[in-house]
């Protein structure tokens, strides 16, 4: 398998959270309300799943051994484009935390930037991928050896071994900040 087979897979599984979300739009348009529990699970999606795993793999893995390579404008154009995508979504994903933030503190008004927000998220994703898939991913596997190309594969599935402890190692240490903080 190329390192980009486990990337490609992984975009099927955000494809369906995606989904979710285009689907949640009308629902929420229709009540005129939005659970706020609700959107911190697409925001805890998009920001692990999506962004630390995914895009941490990409940009930590993939990029950066792209970067030591001789691209065609092209590809190096498109990896450009690629990284700031990645920083737009982030830039999304915190103004929807925000929003929703607003709208629970009690300004209804913050429902129409949660529904934006959502909008842009489901409309970004699907175009963003597919950018990936069919117009980078595997034309830049050509610049990396077989050898190249199985170590980083390897080193995607170190990545992913230490993925989980590295999320609740980091959960426990803000938990004892913020509890060392509320006791001073």
């Amino acid at each position: 398998m190329m390192p980009i087979g486990p990337l490609m897979i992984e975009h099927r599984v955000i494809e369906k959270m995606i989904s979710l979300i285009d689907m949640a739009v009308p629902v929420i348009e229709a009540a005129g309300t939005v659970d706020g529990g609700l959107i911190d699970t697409f925001v805890d999606f998009i920001r692990t799943y999506a962004d630390r795993c995914h895009h941490g793999k990409e940009e930590e893995i993939i990029f950066r051994d792209l970067g030591r390579k001789r691209l065609v404008e092209e590809h190096r154009q498109i990896m450009n484009e690629l990284l700031e995508e990645h920083k737009w979504g982030r830039m999304k994903v915190s103004q929807l935390l925000q929003a929703k933030g607003e709208f629970v503190g009690g300004k209804q008004e913050a429902l129409t930037k949660v529904l934006n927000c959502l909008k842009e998220i489901a409309n970004f994703y699907p175009k963003h991928i597919e950018k990936e898939d069919k117009h980078f991913f595997l034309p830049c596997m050509d610049y990396f050896t077989d050898s190249e190309r199985d170590r980083m594969l390897e080193e995607e599935m170190d990545f992913d071994k230490g993925f989980i402890h590295k999320i609740y190692k980091e959960k426990t240490q803000q938990i004892k900040l913020a509890l060392s903080s509320n006791s001073s």
